[in-house]
């Protein structure tokens, strides 16, 4: 996914900055980092207060295997529920959400 796409998808929180991670992109706020890119895929920030609404609207967290453990590590990013991508609206209350969750994963 081109930078102009994300910024495009994050408009509600503009501006936004973009940074290259980890074969990925970080997407910050405010110095904040609320999203990231990877394989083409954005996934977006949650935390204890919010990804029980991220599950309950069929989002998936991100979950990778430790190349050391060879274990499952669930990380806490998620897939961006399907119906936000047709609504800007809907979109916005996903993006506040992982912001919100970023602001308080800083604490």
């Amino acid at each position: 996914m081109d930078n102009a796409d994300i910024e495009d998808m994050f408009v509600s929180l503009s501006p936004i900055t973009i940074k290259r991670m980890f074969g990925g992109k970080g997407i910050y706020h405010a110095g904040e980092i609320f999203a990231i890119e990877l394989d083409g895929a954005v996934l977006l920030k949650a935390d204890a207060e919010t990804k029980h609404e991220f599950e309950a609207a069929g989002a998936e967290q991100w979950i990778y295997e430790s190349n050391r453990s060879r274990k499952p590590v669930a990380m806490p990013y998620w897939t961006i529920p399907e119906d936000a991508y047709d609504d800007p609206d809907i979109m916005a209350k996903w993006v506040r959400l992982a912001y919100e969750a970023a602001l308080r994963a800083r604490k």
